[in-house]
Formats: structure tokens, C-alpha cells, sequence
């Protein structure tokens, strides 16, 4: 079965934002990059995505024109299979991935990158919708606190806690970077 890993959204313009913070950035560097690196040593395709909406304003992070959209500085590099901008919380919303994804024969992808609950788990649901077997790698996923309504925290773990129990078995299959990579290989 042919995969393709997915980076979605692990771009600067997140450290422009107020809620940015270091605490679990290491973390997920650590893990993005061993995906990476095992993808790439297994001829697995990557595809990079880049969220860009808003103004075309220097002053707006997610503008190409603000120069912040481009990978974060600690991503090893790689040369992408292909490279799509989205403007929609789904990767697979008006940019053409899910054309190349039918075009390059690919039957599952790794769901990787930034916000765990909003654009990864959004292209999961949507990808697992239209029929492709989704692996969510969810130790290479990266979010931060937000508050409830109330004002309480939630916070990051509990985010990802909480999208892993609502993707698992029925949208995806949640696992490690070293289970989506002995997955990548079948």
C-alpha cells in the first residue's frame, strides 16, 4: 500500500502568535524529525502544506507576504514531493493534494504537524471520509492550552488526549512515529 507523509501547517508563523510557547516544541521537533528522517529513508513521499490566509499583509504571520511562512527553523530538511497552500482548516479543501494523492497512487497517509485538534485532525476526518486509510502520528503533532468557555484551561496534553480518543478506529489509526514507520513500509 502506497503512503505519503503529510506535514501540515509546521511553519513559523506560529511563533508569531500570543499563545506560542517553547514548553512542548522539543518534544515534537524531536518527533516530526524522526519521521521525517525515517520517510525519507524509506522513499516514503512527503508532502509539505502551508496554512496562508488572511490579509496579504507583512503584518499578518500566515501571509506569504509576512515571510514567517516557511518551515520552522529546528524541521530537518527535505526535498518535498510536493508543496500546497491551504486556506481552509483541511488540507484536502481547494489546493489539489487530494489530485496528487490520486495521481501518485496513494492509498494511506501519516497525518503529521500543526494544530493537533484543528488542521490535523480536520484533514484526517476529511481524508478518512473520502476513503483513505489515515495513520495520525500523534506524538508528531504540536497545539497549545486554550481556555473553555468558562475560562479554565485546557490544556495541550488533554487536547491531544481528546483527539486521539475521537480519531481512534474511526477516523484513524493513532500511533508513534516508529509504528507509522513500520506501517509506512506495507
Amino acid at each position: 500500500m502506497k503512503t505519503c507523509l503529510i506535514l501540515i501547517d509546521a511553519q513559523e508563523s506560529f511563533r508569531q502568535q500570543p499563545y506560542f510557547t517553547d514548553a512542548d516544541l522539543p518534544a515534537y521537533i524531536a518527533a516530526q524529525n524522526a519521521l521525517i528522517d525515517g520517510c525519507v529513508a524509506q522513499g516514503v513521499p512527503i508532502v509539505r502544506v502551508f496554512h496562508v490566509d488572511g490579509p496579504k499583509l507583512a503584518s499578518n504571520a500566515f501571509a506569504l507576504e509576512s515571510g514567517h511562512v516557511k518551515p520552522l527553523a529546528e524541521l530537518h530538511t527535505f526535498e518535498a514531493g510536493a508543496i500546497f497552500h491551504k486556506s481552509r482548516h483541511s488540507a484536502l479543501v481547494g489546493t489539489g493534494l487530494d489530485v496528487w494523492l490520486i495521481e501518485n497512487g496513494i492509498q494511506k497517509l501519516i497525518i503529521s504537524g500543526i494544530r493537533t485538534e484543528q488542521c490535523c485532525e480536520t484533514t484526517t476526518r476529511h481524508a478518512s471520509d473520502v476513503g483513505w486509510r489515515v495513520d495520525y502520528c500523534l506524538d508528531a503533532t504540536l497545539t497549545w492550552d486554550m481556555q473553555h468557555l468558562d475560562g479554565s484551561v485546557l490544556t495541550a496534553a488533554d487536547i491531544k488526549a481528546r483527539t486521539a480518543a475521537v480519531l481512534k478506529d474511526r477516523f484513524a489509526t493513532i500511533c508513534s512515529v516508529q509504528r507509522a514507520l513500520a506501517g509506512a513500509k506495507g
